[in-house]
């Protein structure tokens, strides 16, 4: 265990239903033995209900929404994946405004799987290379954005460092980079 991101606090964005699971818990744990603070941040207030793949997986408690989060209480953001995650978190209008804020304040993101499809429609894509589930290649390039098929991508582009990642089996490589990158910001 290293204290890498000792004193550092991640906002983990989720919609209240429809995250993969281990891309929640997996980068979690690893901001939690790293030293770090993790807070789960969602539109409604509650619990919020995360799958394994299609199956319901577990429930977890959230720390705050979305409407009353302040990018200034954060020092990172990580954008767990699954499809319905990120198609309603996209939608959200104080959760588009909540990533976007992010990088205007030149913080780091990370993103893995779909969870680039709110970085889309935030307008953060363009002039950027990243990854994502293959799917999303068109939407990204559609926005400006580079794709490239790799484990992960770290994009470091004024004002913002941006990590990002295809899907859980690149969980290993992604949160390596990720608490790197989080860490030296």
């Amino acid at each position: 265990m290293s204290n890498e991101l000792e004193g550092k606090t991640v906002a983990f964005l989720v919609a209240n239903e429809g995250i993969e699971q281990v891309e929640l818990t997996d980068p979690w744990q690893r901001v939690v033995d790293t030293g770090g603070t993790p807070r789960l941040i969602a539109p409604e207030a509650g619990k919020v209900q995360a799958f394994d793949h299609l199956t319901t997986a577990d429930e977890f408690d959230v720390d705050g929404t979305v409407a009353d989060a302040q990018v200034a209480d954060f020092d990172a953001l990580m954008l767990p994946g699954g499809v319905a995650n990120p198609d309603q978190l996209r939608v959200d209008a104080d959760a588009v405004a909540f990533v976007k804020g992010f990088f205007d304040a030149g913080k780091p993101v990370a993103a893995i799987c779909h969870a680039p499809w709110t970085l889309v429609e935030a307008g953060v894509v363009e002039g950027r290379t990243l990854t994502s589930w293959p799917s999303l290649q068109t939407d990204i390039e559609n926005a400006g954005g580079t794709w490239v098929d790799q484990d992960v991508v770290v994009c470091d582009c004024a004002p913002s460092l941006l990590v990002t990642s295809r899907n859980p089996d690149d969980l290993p490589a992604f949160n390596d980079r990720m608490i790197e990158t989080f860490a030296g910001a």
